[in-house]
């Protein structure tokens, strides 16, 4: 179960310092992009996050599930089902706010209607994603 709680902690880890940085410095400079090029610069936005955020968040669910399913004698039950309940809720996140909202970027261009939404909730995400790196390093600190 080692490499199941390394795994998990390791994408929990990098999704909490990814979503640091996208929340003070990446989607801020939404911004600044204007005119004709927002667009271009949205969609390329979507296409390179997808290939850094998606192997990690895959990994932290699996490995979130398994824990769950081969819950280790030092991990609480609550505690392996709460790790659950966060990847959900990120994710839940992740497919009903952010993502509608990048592909309004994406459509449309520039939009301080859209841009200041997808700040102001991505709060959220990096507030759980800091959570839940904890939760990862609890669990393989007690082992």
């Amino acid at each position: 179960m080692n490499w199941l709680l390394n795994a998990q902690a390791l994408a929990s880890c990098w999704m909490c310092g990814l979503i640091w940085f996208v929340q003070i410095v990446h989607y801020p400079m939404f911004a600044r992009v204007t005119g004709d090029p927002s667009r271009a610069y949205a969609i390329e936005h979507q296409r390179r996050t997808t290939l850094v955020v998606g192997p990690p968040m895959l990994v932290e669910m699996v490995a979130a599930v398994l824990i769950v399913l081969f819950t280790p004698a030092h991990v609480p039950v609550w505690l392996a089902w709460t790790g659950v309940g966060m990847v959900l809720g990120l994710w839940v996140s992740t497919a009903a706010i952010q993502i509608p909202l990048h592909a309004r970027l994406a459509r449309d261009g520039h939009s301080e209607a859209v841009i200041r939404p997808l700040v102001r909730t991505n709060w959220a995400r990096t507030v759980m994603w800091s959570a839940r790196a904890l939760v990862s390093l609890w669990m393989l600190a007690g082992r």
